[in-house]
């Protein structure tokens, strides 16, 4: 029994690859801009090494309306030039880049293998496939903050997310004094969708007060969006003086506690 229960897992697709893909179903995509598919594949290894796998990308309605093809011939016209694949096919991936994005590519679009050998050899993954829902508007940044006080270290953090990791936007501040520090950060945010980050530091002056911070988001194709956000500085003395009430009430209170207990 033992011994056919491993014959069967050693013969099952998992030990002897099948045909199989991991496709983002759904991204959100910035006309004018770009959009990176995430695409990862499997295919029967004995068929033939990876390194002669054809890559296609199609429409779903026809796979022979190519907007990707190792033969640039082959591709439809709307889509050369604007279309290559970000991974290495020996690696398993499939990703696929579209810039100048117009708002009719919608898709949906779908991966397809080709491995030289016989019509067996080819695979397409229609039930994998992405649409792009189309943004007219670049997404406006969003600004995280805390209390600022006067005379002591503030940060203030400007995020967007996007779906073109190899042309990330660029995030900038309206602030440019020798004294402020700024950092950068760019991170996964969820299947096909990242996020990059700025972080404003500085310590906030009297002559802060009421001012306004403004982060602008400029993005692959030149799009460019920005939010304000008005700053108010607490002032030091104003702070304590919400602050020591506060605990001196609490004192009292435990002193009036003791002596009720007595």
């Amino acid at each position: 029994m033992i011994l056919c229960l491993l014959l069967a897992a050693f013969s099952s697709p998992v030990f002897a690859g099948e045909w199989t893909a991991n496709v983002v179903k759904e991204l959100d995509v910035l006309v004018q801009s770009c959009a990176v598919v995430p695409c990862t594949f499997t295919h029967p290894k004995e068929y033939h090494p990876d390194s002669a796998i054809n890559a296609i990308w199609h429409l779903k309605s026809d796979w022979k309306k190519r907007i990707y093809s190792d033969a640039q011939r082959d591709v439809l016209e709307n889509f050369k030039g604007r279309t290559k694949l970000l991974g290495h096919l020996s690696d398993g991936n499939c990703t696929l880049e579209m810039i100048e994005i117009k708002d009719h590519d919608n898709g949906p679009f779908c991966f397809r293998m080709e491995l030289p050998t016989g019509s067996i050899d080819k695979f397409s993954f229609v039930n994998h496939c992405v649409m792009f829902k189309m943004l007219p508007n670049p997404p406006d940044p969003i600004l995280t903050h805390s209390t600022a006080i006067q005379g002591r270290p503030f940060t203030i953090t400007c995020s967007v997310t996007h779906t073109c990791p190899s042309h990330v936007p660029e995030l900038t501040w309206n602030r440019a004094t020798t004294d402020d520090v700024v950092t950068v950060v760019h991170k996964k945010n969820r299947f096909g969708y990242w996020e990059m980050e700025s972080i404003l530091a500085f310590t906030p002056e009297e002559k802060d007060d009421h001012s306004e911070i403004i982060c602008t988001a400029a993005f692959f194709g030149g799009r460019k969006s920005q939010t304000v956000s008005n700053l108010y500085v607490k002032r030091t003395d104003n702070y304590n003086h919400i602050i020591v009430p506060t605990v001196a009430v609490i004192g009292t209170a435990g002193i009036f506690a003791v002596f009720c207990t007595l």
